[in-house]
C-alpha cells in the first residue's frame, strides 16, 4: 500500500480518535490510520492535498477551504517537512517512530499545532 501525505497529517494521524468534518472525512481518516500503521505501507510526503484531503468537504478546487487557510495549512506542512526528507518514499512504521522522535514536546509542534482546532481532543498534542 502506498500513501501519500501532507506534513502536518503525521502528526493528527497521530492524535486522531475518530472526529472528523463530515462522516465520509472520518471513514477516510480512519482507513488511512489502519493502512499507516502496516509494515507493507509506503508514504510520500507533500504539503498538497493528500490520500486524507481527498474525503474532505472543505477541500474546493485543491485548496483547503480558501487562498488564506490554504495558506496557513501549506505552513503546517513546512514546519514538519523542515525535519524530513520529503523527496523519499518512507516506510510507514518509521517514518511514525521518527516523527515520534522530532516531535515530542509542545516546543516542537508549536507552530504546527497552536491553532488548530482540533488540538483540545487531539490524543498527540494532549501527551506532550
Amino acid at each position: 500500500m502506498k500513501l501519500v501525505l501532507r506534513g502536518h497529517h503525521l502528526l493528527c494521524l497521530k492524535g486522531f480518535q475518530g472526529y472528523g468534518y463530515s462522516e465520509e472525512f472520518t471513514e477516510n481518516m480512519t482507513k488511512v490510520n489502519e493502512q499507516r500503521k502496516s509494515e507493507n505501507t509506503t508514504i510520500t510526503l507533500t504539503n498538497s492535498p493528500d490520500d486524507i484531503c481527498k474525503a474532505c468537504p472543505n477541500l474546493k478546487n485543491n485548496l483547503c477551504e480558501d487562498l488564506k487557510q490554504n495558506a496557513t495549512i501549506v505552513g503546517m506542512d513546512n514546519e514538519v517537512l523542515k525535519k524530513l526528507d520529503d523527496s523519499k518514499e518512507y516506510n510507514a512504521v518509521e517514518l511514525f517512530e521518527k516523527t515520534d522522535s522530532i516531535f515530542n514536546s509542545k516546543e516542537s509542534v508549536c507552530e504546527i499545532c497552536f491553532e488548530c482546532m482540533w488540538h483540545d481532543k487531539c490524543l498527540f498534542y494532549q501527551k506532550l
